[in-house]
């Protein structure tokens, strides 16, 4: 067992949840992130390039629009299927991540620290349209809910956000998943709601950090701090190598930031899962067990 090794299978207080998440991101960093990028990598890579062939496209089309040139049908067609191309990497991106996120520490639990790389990558493709179809359920049930007064979207998403984690580490399908998810959050939906709520406002601040030198060179190529607007200037950006590097950087950083939420989601799962059935508390005994046996 590692001499850092954080337990999962154990209850927590809010604080402690937020604390551990953060050592285990500082312990883990960079083991994990190696794993991250050899099973996630391509994925990642392709949806760098798609978000540099459209932004750079697309700045063609507001070219169009705004000095009315008219639409050129080829330029507008490949934009499209840049567009589309964009979205499913970001997809793919988002479903690998998470799911190497929660076997990563499935292969950290079950081996005290030590981690299977083969085993983590087989189980990430192998679980892929299993996280696709779950994610397409809970994200349909939570924009649902956010259409009747907003309230309800986020009443759904409290639980839901932890089905993906159920399916994992309770070996249930999709659908099993989604439904067992309520009976986990069952009196513990405050409590639950408070975590994630806080959790994301970090993320969400260090998220806006990165976004702002994106924004503010944007602003000073539009002329804003100049007070003279330029026009030209603000379609041409969407070309500016710089403006693209900084959208590029904003983009990653925001996709790696989210892990800190999947971690810290993996944290509330295994507390609420100890408060029910304390299976945490049992695989200690039954160690202690075998220890006295030998």
């Amino acid at each position: 067992m590692k001499s850092n090794y954080i337990e999962f299978k154990k209850q927590r207080e809010l604080g402690e949840i937020l604390s551990d998440t953060f050592a285990f991101f500082r312990n883990e960093f960079k083991p994990f992130f190696n794993v991250y990028f050899k099973v996630v990598g391509p994925f990642l890579a392709a949806m760098v390039v798609s978000l540099i062939l459209y932004l750079y496209f697309a700045g063609d089309i507001f070219n169009l629009i705004a000095f009315n040139d008219g639409f050129e049908a080829a330029s507008l067609a490949t934009t499209a299927v840049i567009g589309l191309v964009y979205v499913i990497s970001i997809v793919a991106v988002y479903t690998m991540s998470q799911s190497t996120v929660l076997h990563y520490i499935k292969s950290y639990a079950n081996g005290k620290g030590a981690i299977d790389v083969e085993t983590i990558r087989k189980e990430v493709y192998d679980s892929f349209w299993s996280f696709i179809g779950l994610g397409i359920m809970v994200g349909l049930s939570v924009a649902v809910g956010m259409i009747f007064c907003f309230i309800p979207g986020i009443y759904l998403y409290v639980p839901l956000s932890l089905s993906f984690c159920i399916m994992v580490y309770n070996r249930m399908g999709a659908s099993d998943a989604y439904s067992y998810s309520f009976n986990l959050v069952k009196d513990e939906w405050w409590m639950t709601f408070a975590t994630i709520f806080v959790i994301g406002i970090i993320v969400g601040i260090a998220s806006y950090v990165f976004a702002i030198p994106t924004a503010i060179y944007q602003w000073i190529k539009m002329g804003v701090f100049s007070g003279e607007m330029d026009a030209e200037g603000m379609m041409d950006i969407f070309k500016d190598p710089i403006y693209i590097l900084f959208n590029v950087i904003s983009s990653l950083a925001q996709f790696l930031l989210n892990l800190i939420s999947i971690i810290a989601g993996v944290f509330i799962y295994f507390n609420l899962n100890e408060k029910k059935n304390f299976t945490g508390t049992y695989e200690r005994i039954d160690n202690l067990g075998e220890i006295r046996e030998n």
